[in-house]
């Protein structure tokens, strides 16, 4: 009789091994041992941490319906948490490093199962890409330096403005690439970047490799003392830069040329990142540079800031609202440069644009009274300080007249509400059409629909894309793709739309796109009414404005 063969020691694995299998805690897997006698027994029962058989615990597992209440991209995040900890990243690029090149280095046996599992369900993109939206959203992650958030890329991309399809990026402190492969569109611009951290820079990498960014290189190292891209001249120069400190590189770059504007002090990091960023940028090419308040006025930074303003190389100071940094609440300014085309081409004011009475989630578009163009001469004082607000608060000197314009925008457009709300019939009643339905999956893999990071949209002309996005936001769809603690994600695997015919989908369409017309109307109603406000106890507190003698 034969003798039963043990298990390879690569076929065996530990109990913190099942729960990142399962998707459960350590604690879960405790509990099973101990409720369920038919567990599978350790291979080797005397060690001092039980090895088990893979292939059994798999078994088990199927026959138990563990593990099986969590969608595959909870429980691949589940377990990249239980085997890397607080080095999620490491975990996350690796993930990213098998899905673009094959390389399944770092990952043991289950994860690469689950994430090329799931990869073939969607698409490797698109599990890399869930990965980094729960990195971002994380609230104990280590490791935000590398992180843009996704209101700040909005703001970035907003004042970054258009960006033509043969334009050259750089972003010389890219981190995982957020920033620099979310600007101008995804055919035709060069983009560069360099991120000091390795592992990240790989996860940026394979981003953009996965993502189909064919013109897109990442370097490793520090930007200021090891640039890896010092011949380059970009239209374009993004940068989110890391918390400047003390050691910035100061002491063996003091005679470096891209301290053009003066070289800055060791308290002055940030501009170092600023003019490292200009000394990037072409011709007529522009820098965006997100930037400490404080950076406006340290009296550091005064003769930099001065030489900047000097030469019409500043064009906008923007502050921004708190909340739009990942890694803490303190609100930030975005720096807009641009280098001279030619010798008289530098600019002859400064675009103040105060937007921190605004949402973090916009608009990023200054509303009346939150801009002002600020000539050359008027800011070369003494102190140079560029803080919008200093320039537009002095600028707001007819507030009775502003009032009154926003009051009379409100009611116009108060007036439009009821028009612009769709006029419905009654229908058969609720449950007419629970009859067929197809899963968004399915209309992805058929090619139909084109999932992005903002709307799917119908790639089919039998499929119309308003009566896509209308179903999809129905209550059930909202349900599948909300979790316990509210985060909405679209559930792509559990979203289903109602089989139609195509003229009865443009029909629903229509309603839909007239229901998304009204509830914009109706948020920008609500963005001039908190305006108003705002503006309204501004003037009654400092005199500029008074309540009517006879408030009846």
């Amino acid at each position: 009789m034969k003798e039963s063969t043990p298990p390879a020691a690569d076929s065996l694995i530990t109990g913190a091994e099942i729960a990142r299998l399962a998707g459960v805690t350590r604690a879960a897997v405790s509990n099973w041992r101990r409720r369920h006698s038919d567990f599978p027994t350790p291979a080797d029962a005397g060690a001092s941490t039980p090895l088990f058989s893979r292939a059994e615990v798999r078994s088990w597992l199927g026959k138990q319906q563990k593990g099986t209440d969590v969608s595959d991209d909870v429980r691949l995040w589940q377990a990249l948490r239980g085997r890397f900890g607080d080095d999620i990243i490491t975990g996350v690029t690796g993930v990213a490093r098998l899905l673009a090149r094959g390389d399944a280095s770092g990952l043991d046996e289950d994860l690469a199962e689950l994430a090329t599992g799931l990869a073939a369900k969607e698409t490797p993109v698109r599990v890399v890409e869930q990965l980094v939206e729960r990195f971002r959203d994380s609230s104990r992650r280590v490791g935000s330096d590398q992180v843009t958030s996704l209101r700040l890329v909005k703001a970035v991309r907003h004042f970054a403005g258009a960006v033509s399809g043969d334009s050259v990026i750089l972003d010389p402190a890219c981190g995982i690439g957020t920033l620099l492969l979310s600007v101008g569109p995804a055919e035709g611009p060069v983009r560069r970047g360099q991120e000091i951290d390795p592992g990240v820079a790989e996860l940026a990498q394979a981003r953009a490799d996965l993502a189909g960014y064919r013109d897109a290189v990442i370097e490793t190292g520090d930007s200021l003392r090891q640039d890896h891209w010092p011949e380059l001249r970009a239209d374009l120069v993004l940068c989110d830069p890391p918390t400047a400190g003390p050691d910035w590189g100061r002491e063996e770059l003091l005679l470096d040329s891209r301290w053009e504007l003066g070289t800055p002090s060791k308290a002055e990091g940030d501009l170092a990142w600023l003019q490292h960023c200009y000394a990037h940028t072409a011709p007529g090419g522009r820098v965006v540079a997100v930037m400490p308040a404080s950076v406006a006025y340290r009296k550091a930074g005064r003769r930099i800031r001065a030489e900047m303003v000097r030469r019409g190389i500043l064009t906008d100071v923007v502050a921004l609202p708190a909340g739009m940094v990942a890694s803490h609440a303190q609100p930030v300014h975005l720096w807009v440069l641009r280098r001279p085309a030619d010798a008289s081409g530098g600019a002859r004011s400064v675009r103040m644009v105060d937007l921190t009475s605004n949402p973090p989630d916009g608009p990023m578009e200054p509303a009346a009274g939150q801009a002002v163009d600020v000539p050359l001469i008027d800011l070369l004082n003494d102190s140079v300080d560029l803080t919008p607000s200093a320039h537009v608060d002095a600028a707001r000197e007819d507030l009775p007249a502003e009032y009154r314009a926003l009051r009379q925008r409100i009611e116009e457009r108060l007036g439009q509400l009821t028009a612009l709300l769709p006029a419905l019939s009654a229908g058969e009643g609720p449950g007419t059409l629970d009859g067929a339905t197809v899963n968004l999956a399915d209309l992805s893999r058929a090619g139909l629909v084109e999932l992005t990071d903002a709307e799917p949209q119908s790639k089919s002309d039998q499929l119309d894309t308003d009566y896509l996005q209308g179903f999809l936001r129905s209550a059930s769809n909202k349900r599948r793709s909300t979790s316990s603690s509210g985060t909405y994600r679209l559930d792509v695997k559990g979203a289903r739309i109602p089989q139609m015919a195509v003229e009865e989908q443009r029909r629903y369409g229509a309603a839909f796109r007239a229901l998304q017309e009204f509830e914009a109307y109706v948020g920008e109603v609500a963005r001039l009414a908190e305006q108003a406000g705002a503006l309204a106890r501004d003037g009654l507190t400092n005199g500029a404005l008074v309540p009517p003698e006879d408030p009846a």
